[in-house]
């Protein structure tokens, strides 16, 4: 940082050339290595870099006014393409905005680069306006950070490799955030100079497949190996597990050939038709007969825990053996139950233990959770199609049904992301993700936005906090391009405290100040002021009607669906019942013997 009374540099005419061809140098690099998507916010220093993006018809440029906003947009666009988008800012609080969806990059493992300009160094440490210390903004959760200073003509040689050390570190061996901190003098823009040239055989697309591509030790697998043959094994694979169709096709294999269940949500992408799958382990495993009846005696956990509690308390109870394995070292152990988590391609492991040649598991261990997974099954279809009012768990499954193949669905956290895991039928052809790095609501409805300008039509399933948190998101959306449909469970507040204990152990208008959190905004009329089309809906036909209208017409549009916390929780009560019925009429528990 230059000294507060360092003299300013004088300015020979260049500077505002440089600026514009360090930032055209920037943009064409970044172009030829494969990067096509941009979110921008407005503002005034980073006029060289944004005039740019949006001067090069090679890129899509998205701007938000919001910098929250546009973060998102750009975790979400980078999360289903596997290329970093660029994130863009002026100094200042603007930078600051960036680092909820930085953090959420970081913990999801999502490629993005996140540019802020700054101010030069001798307007640091003066009180200069709109600017703040923009060093290491985003601490540890940046894969890399760069600050080069204002471009100088002496530097041109290094321009594209900074271009593409940016990008190429934001897909390392766990793909996330590069945080590049740019300082421009004014004037901010000039006449275009020649670009520096390109290297010798670079411009490589950068989306390569990013993580460990080795397996197991030959001492590694040999102790496996006795822990897996003929062992009654579950595989559990969570939202971070970043599984591609080569790991999905070996999980499901192995599955095949040993007779193994396989838990998993629906941004795992596993959670498919097939025998193996099962879908109502949440509901299944609240009884504490069926869950002991079901326990393994190995478990394969590939990527992250899933959002079920009912789930990890069994987990960490059943006493089995657990091993770990994720490409991006990304799973994770808060009970302390992993005997060793392995940093390898998942593909390759399975290849690994399948060419042992292991014996499978007892035919009655994967008869019975197939059983059990159809009889469960049976008591959540039955109990559903017994309301015909609005039930928050029928609207997660029937907006997973209504998709058409090739659509993406952007899950929110809290309730939305729960009721599709618990209840939704197993499906293919939807890409799915959810922001389950950091587990926050904020963000949803623009990280729906950034995987619609991708291309894809895309539905995102929100509460109405997560909706009215984001809903700067709305601001110019319906002039965007893009096919989005929100579906937004509209409960009048945080419907997931309802289930919590502080719902009975504090007096109810405390429960409701702090917790319940009643806005009473109207969501419709809020969308509409936005310029959307929005309709409300009271019923579970209605939703369905009012979604499949939406898809249909296109564009941005939303669906409230009104709800109620205290009979969501009792219709949530209801499904635990109808299962854990279901289960025991089969006569499955009566079979007895070991599980």
């Amino acid at each position: 940082m230059a000294h507060p009374h360092a003299p300013l540099p004088p300015d020979d005419g260049s500077t505002g050339s440089l600026n514009s061809t360090f930032c055209a140098t920037l943009v064409d690099e970044w172009a030829r290595l494969g990067l096509r998507h941009a979110f921008v916010s407005p503002g005034s220093r980073s006029t060289p870099l944004a005039l740019a993006l949006v001067g090069d018809p090679r890129w899509r440029v998205e701007v938000l006014l919001d910098e929250r906003s546009a973060a998102f947009a750009a975790v979400g666009c980078g999360a289903v393409t596997g290329v970093p988008a660029v994130l863009l800012c002026t100094s200042g609080t603007a930078a600051a905005e960036f680092h909820a969806a930085v953090v959420e990059a970081h913990q999801s493992a999502v490629p993005l680069l996140a540019v802020t300009a700054d101010r030069p160094p001798e307007l640091q440490g003066v009180w200069a306006p709109q600017t703040i210390d923009q060093r290491r903004l985003f601490g540890d959760a940046v894969r890399w950070y760069c600050e080069p200073g204002p471009p100088e003509a002496s530097g041109r040689t290094t321009w594209r490799h900074l271009a593409a050390d940016a990008a190429s570190r934001t897909l390392g061996v766990v793909p996330g955030p590069v945080h590049l901190n740019l300082a421009f003098r004014e004037p901010l823009v000039g006449e275009l100079g020649e670009l520096p040239p390109p290297a010798e055989g670079t411009g490589a697309d950068p989306g390569v497949r990013s993580g460990a591509q080795w397996g197991l030790t030959d001492e590694d697998l040999a102790r496996l190996a006795p822990v897996v043959s003929g062992r009654r094994g579950l595989v559990v694979a969570g939202v971070r597990a970043a599984l591609d169709d080569a790991d999905r096709a070996a999980l499901l294999g192995l599955a095949d050939d040993l007779g193994w269940p396989v838990v998993c949500d629906a941004p795992s992408g596993l959670r498919v038709p097939h025998p193996a799958v099962v879908s109502t382990a949440d509901a299944a495993l609240r009884d504490d007969d069926v869950a002991e009846s079901l326990r393994p005696e190995f478990v394969l956990r590939v990527g992250g825990l899933l959002s079920s509690k009912v789930l990890a308390g069994r987990l960490r109870d059943w006493g089995s053996v657990q091993v770990g394995v994720d490409r991006f070292d990304r799973v994770p152990d808060p009970d302390r139950q992993l005997a060793r988590s392995f940093v390898a391609d998942p593909a390759t492991v399975v290849a690994q233990l399948r060419s042992l040649g292991p014996a499978p598991a007892p035919v009655e261990w994967t008869d019975r959770w197939r059983r059990v997974e159809a009889a469960a099954r049976r008591g959540v279809e039955a109990t559903l199609d017994a309301h015909g009012e609005v039930v928050e768990p029928a609207v997660a499954a029937d907006v997973l049904a209504a998709l058409p193949d090739g659509s993406a669905l952007v899950v929110a956290s809290s309730m939305p992301v729960r009721d599709l895991e618990w209840y939704a039928a197993p499906r293919t052809g939807v890409r799915v993700w959810s922001n389950r790095g950091a587990n926050g609501i904020d963000g949803v409805v623009s990280t729906a936005l950034g995987v619609a300008a991708t291309g894809v039509p895309t539905v995102a399933l929100v509460g109405d906090l997560a909706f009215l948190h984001d809903s700067s998101a709305l601001v110019a959306a319906r002039s965007r391009g893009v096919d989005l449909v929100v579906v937004v469970v509209d409960n009048d507040g945080g419907g997931i405290f309802s289930f919590l204990p502080q719902r009975t152990t504090v007096p109810t208008a405390t429960f409701e100040r702090v917790f319940g959190t009643p806005h009473g905004a109207d969501l419709v009329a809020l969308a509409a002021a936005h310029g959307l089309d929005a309709q409300r809906a009271g019923s579970r036909a209605g939703v369905q009607a009012a979604l499949a209208g939406a898809l249909a017409r296109g564009g941005v549009r939303v669906v409230v669906a009104d709800s109620d916390r205290e009979h969501n929780v009792a219709v949530h009560d209801e499904l635990a019942r109808a299962v854990a019925g279901a289960i025991r009429s089969s006569g499955l528990l009566e079979a007895g013997g070991e599980p």
